[in-house]
Formats: structure tokens, sequence, C-alpha cells
């Protein structure tokens, strides 16, 4: 079938669409151009999900937890930049490096656990920002989460709009969320020497270990590494030694701003809650609605207004970046390109039903626990992303000069491994339960993912190095082609046009002609849509179905006054089922059909002819604009 436009935007339109190669571009310019991917990948640090484990560490554990979102900070630091440098050197993501590197079979596991961790990811956003429009409104947890399936939209209008604009509403966003947490801080005022202890690392409790888990999980998250990788790439840049290390450079920078701005958002957050709660002795309050509650009483009746505004915010600013971030995963595993909307749509429903079932099976009160549990799980998806990051970078076939040094290298795998070690150890508590009273089932089922867990994570560990003497083959973004093969040029023996007998059919007839040769046959069609030719079909000798027929035979006299050999049929009733039945009666080798530019509602009123048309037919169809 012959498609001649696109209307859709997928997300490799937007690569190199910002210039920061222009000469104009000097000293701070330069460096602005280069700011905005990591904005975008910082929202993810603080969205709904870090809300509730930072509330739940400080109010049950006061600012004791401090060092572990401060351990996250840094980790995440790190992992980003190394994302970024995939992405600005070997101009792959995350997902693309897999993909050459890995087994199909390997990849598709990947590929799925990259898809929980968005619907995790998600959920968290979903719950947030229903939980924000409840404090805000007083509406229902369900109704707030049957409304976020509404900003399905907001992506493919920003997307349409623009990087840089799109940046710019992230950016806002942020800001945001980082003035409502300073003002809630100037509130509190907590005492500055006991929040510096926080900071000192020492043992935890198993709830402390499952919370700081929850943190490092809402804080370094996997998404983000595949999607930073590919933001960075929205820059054009000088792809010399010194272009790359330029664009390095600037991205550090822009790295180490917005990720330091999440560490004090998520901070305040704890520490709000340590000072108001588990200072004044209401360590039960672990979760975001409790928290709003009981603000007013100790902050005055501004704060849970900012509160709400602000985790609304949170939670629309993340569900822009996990969908960005599922676009890449789907393109970068699958090589699949579906329509932003469609794949919004996919993501935000596998993350409100399990939030709608929740809700209404166990009440409203579970609302925080579940958001916990989902930052949880995408700690334990964290493995399966920074292992293969690290082997990418440090490369030095497809890295070059550079390829991560040494100290940055032990750095890595340290923080891989420490990450790891604090996932298994949390499983296993969590998972003891079930082996003391759990049943046979349970304990085997257990067990079973328990063993594939970890020959998953060995495997992406040491196949690179195993796989180290075989020449690596790029990932194929299109088809192979070395030579083009003589073509084939097409004769058309019988075209049909389908005419709709308006000021429209002389463009058509025209475009038909043009497609023909001396031998080639004309079939015209015309639908008759009148009441009685729907309710009669061909029976139909209606005043409109005369004139239809008349029209049709002048066609067909023009025509062959021209030398051209014609003829002429009417349809009845259902116009797309019609022209698809004549056509392939007729055996027509091409057809030619009208497209108005209905869209939406005009579609649904008129009926939508030419894509139901096209995707019934297997032969050529040319769309004319009219």
């Amino acid at each position: 079938m012959t498609n001649f436009s696109h209307t859709d935007t997928s997300l490799s339109e937007v690569h190199q669409s910002i210039d920061t190669t222009t000469g104009k571009k000097t000293g701070f310019r330069k460096i602005l151009s280069f700011l905005g991917p990591a904005y975008l990948i910082s929202v993810g640090y603080m969205d709904p999900g870090n809300w509730a484990t930072d509330l739940a560490g400080g109010s049950k554990f006061g600012y004791t937890l401090i060092w572990v979102l401060l351990m996250s900070n840094l980790m995440a630091l790190l992992l980003q930049g190394l994302s970024a440098r995939l992405g600005i050197v070997r101009g792959r993501d995350l997902a693309q490096a897999n993909r050459e590197a890995y087994p199909k079979a390997v990849n598709f596991i990947l590929y799925i656990f990259a898809e929980i961790a968005i619907a995790a990811c998600d959920l968290a956003e979903v719950l947030g920002m229903a939980i924000g429009i409840q404090l805000l409104t007083g509406l229902p947890l369900v109704w707030g989460v049957s409304i976020t399936v509404l900003d399905t939209f907001l992506l493919l209008f920003l997307q349409r709009l623009g990087m840089r604009k799109m940046e710019a509403f992230i950016i806002t966003l942020v800001a945001i969320v980082a003035i409502s947490f300073l003002i809630e801080i100037i509130f509190a005022k907590p005492d500055l020497g006991e929040v510096a202890l926080g900071f000192i690392p020492h043992a935890l409790s198993d709830e402390a270990l499952y919370i700081a888990i929850g943190i490092i999980g809402a804080t370094v998250m996997p998404h983000n590494l595949y999607l930073h990788s590919a933001l960075v790439q929205t820059r054009k840049i000088d792809r010399t030694d010194a272009g790359i290390k330029q664009a390095l450079k600037f991205n550090r920078i822009d790295t180490t701003i917005a990720l330091n701005l999440a560490f004090f958002v998520n901070a305040a957050i704890l520490v709000l809650a340590a000072t108001v709660f588990f200072k004044t002795g209401n360590s039960h309050v672990a979760e975001i609605k409790e928290a709003h509650r009981l603000l007013p009483g100790f902050l005055g009746n501004l704060a849970p207004k900012i509160f709400a505004i602000a985790l609304i915010a949170a939670g629309q600013s993340s569900t822009v970046t996990g969908t960005l971030a599922g676009q890449i995963i789907m393109e970068g595993y699958l090589s699949l390109r579906v329509n932003p909307w469609v794949r919004r749509l996919i993501t935000r429903l596998l993350a409100i039903i399990p939030a709608l079932l929740v809700i209404i099976i166990y009440g409203e009160d579970n609302a925080d626990g579940l958001l916990i549990f989902s930052q949880v799980i995408l700690s334990i998806q964290l493995g399966f992303a920074i292992i293969p990051l690290i082997h990418f970078v440090s490369d030095k076939k497809t890295m070059g000069n550079f390829s991560i040094n040494t100290i940055t290298k032990i750095a890595a795998w340290a923080i891989a491994a420490i990450l790891v070690f604090l996932n298994l150890k949390m499983i296993i508590n969590e998972a003891s339960g079930v082996f003391l009273t759990g049943s046979l089932i349970a304990k085997s089922a257990l067990s079973l993912a328990g063993l594939l867990f970890t020959f998953l994570l060995l495997y992406i560990i040491i196949f690179p190095w195993l796989d180290k003497r075989k020449k690596k083959a790029s990932i194929q973004m299109h088809a192979d082609i070395n030579t083009i093969k003589e073509l084939v040029i097409p004769q058309f023996n019988r075209i049909a046009i389908a005419l709709d007998f308006s000021e429209n059919d002389e463009k058509l007839l025209a475009f038909a002609l043009g497609q023909g040769k001396q031998q080639t046959r004309y079939v015209l069609v015309h639908i008759v849509e009148s009441a009685s030719a729907k309710l009669l079909g061909k029976e139909s000798d209606d005043y409109e179905t005369r004139k239809d027929q008349e029209r049709m035979d002048f066609y067909v006299d023009y025509l062959k006054t021209l030398g051209h050999s014609a003829e002429g049929y009417l349809g009845f009733r259902n116009r797309s089922k019609e022209i698809v039945r004549i056509v392939k009666d007729i055996n027509a080798d091409m057809l030619v059909v009208g497209a108005h530019g209905h869209t939406g509602l005009k579609d649904f009123i008129y009926g939508e002819t030419v894509n139901t048309v096209r995707h019934e037919l297997k032969i050529p169809v040319l769309i004319v604009n009219v």
C-alpha cells in the first residue's frame, strides 16, 4: 500500500533537534543550549513515590535516614553521568545498547523488567496525583485515579510543541515543587544541628531497611537511565573529540544542578516529616493524606494547600517523563514505534488497574503502602539496568578515549554491588515469612523466582566479558541494503477511482490518468448514500440514484472521448465496504481516492473512509488531498 504522509510524533524525531554547534552560541548561551535533559530526569527523583518513602522515613525514624538520601543522590549523580556518556559518545540509548550486546531472549526479559519498572513508577504518579486532587477537592480517591487517565493527551500536545517547550513546562513544575517545600521548611523551623547528625551512616533495622530500599528505588530509578541516554541525543554536537568532551562537561553541570535540586526537595520532605511529626510524638504519620491532615495544626492553613499543589505538580511532571522512557524502551528493545498517545494510554492503564483494585478491595488507607511497594519494585529492577550500563561505558572498543577510568569503574561496580546486596537482603527478609508459614506452592514459586532472578543477574554480569571475542554487529535501524536491484516499474492495467461527485472529481481523474498508460482501463466508483439507497441497496430508484447514474455515464463517456477505456459502477449502503468490494470484484491493481482532511469529530460525523479502505486492500492506494 502506498502511504504518502505521517503525522504521528515518534521520539526519534527530536534527536539532534537542538543545535549546540552554531557559532553564535558562546559562553553562557552555549551552556544553556545543553541544559534541559537532566531537569527532565530530576523529575523522577521527586515524584509522589519519593514523597511516600521520605514521609515514612522522616515520621518513623526522624532525621536518621538523611544519609540514605545523600548516598542515593551520590549514586544517582554517577549513574546518570554514565548514562549521559553512553548517549553522547556512542549515540545509543541504553535499550539500543542492550539490544546490540545481549541475545534476544535475555533482551526480551530485560524489556519486560523495564516495562514493569515504568508501570511501577506510573503507579506512583497515579496515586500521588489522585491523593493531591483529593486533598484539594475532597474527591474520593477512586475518582481521582480515574481522572488521571485524562493526562494521557498532555504528552502528545507537549511533543508537538517541541523539546525546548516540553523542558520549560517540566522545569516550571519542578520549580513549583521546590518553592513549595522551601516555604514548608521555613514554617517548620527544624533543628539544623540534629539534621546534620542524620548525615552519619548507621546500621538499619529490618523496617528501616525496607524504607531505605524504597528511598533508593525512588531516587535511582531504572527508567531514568534509559531516558537520560536518549535525551542527551536531542542536542546536536560537534562529533570531534573536543566537541564530545565539551558536551560531556556541560551535561555534567546540567546533571549536578538538577539532581542536587532533587536532593534538596527529598531532604526537605524528610526533614519536614521528622520535624513536624517524629519530633512531636506523631511517628505513626507515614501516609501522605495523614500528613496533610495534621499539617494545619503545626504549620498554619496555607501549608496543606501548598502541599497538595506541589504533589499534583510532581505527579504531572513525572508522568510525562515516564511516558518518554516507555517510548525509548519500546523503540530500543523491540524497534517498535507506536503513536505516543497509544503508548501513554497503555502505560497509564497498567498503572490505573492495580491502583483501582487495591483501593476498591482494600480501601483508601492502603494507597500509601502501595506507593512504597512500587518504589521497592523499582529498586529491585536497578541491577538489570546498572550492570549493562557499566559494561558499555567501560568498553574501550566502542567508547574509545571516552571509556571510564579505573576509579570510576570501581565506584560504579561498588554502587551496583551495594544495591544488589541491599535488595537481596530485603527480599530475603520479606520472603522469610513465606518460608515459615506459607504453603508448599508458595515456597516453590518463591524459590524458583529467586533462582531465575539470581541466574539472570549473573548472566548479564558475566556475558559481556565472555562475549568480547566476538565481533559486535550494530543494531539495525533499517533493513540491510548493499545494492539496489533492478527496479521493476509497475504497469497499472486497471485503476479504480473513488468519486464523490463533487468539484473534486476533476482532480481525482487527472491524478488517475497520470498513473496509467495507453492500455490502462479506468473503473469509476461512486457510492449512493441516500436514505432509500441505504435501505434498498441496488433496488433503489430514487431521484439521487438516477442523478448519480447520469453523472457516472457522463464521466465514462468523457474518458472515452479522450481515447481511454472506462466503465462505471455504483455502490450502495456502506461507503467503505462497497468501495473495497467493487475494487476487489473488478481486480483493480490501484485505487485513487480523495482525502478531505476530516479529523476527530468530523470523522465521527461523516465517516472515515480512507483509513478503512487502505487497511482492507492489498493494492497501492493513491490518496489525493482535495
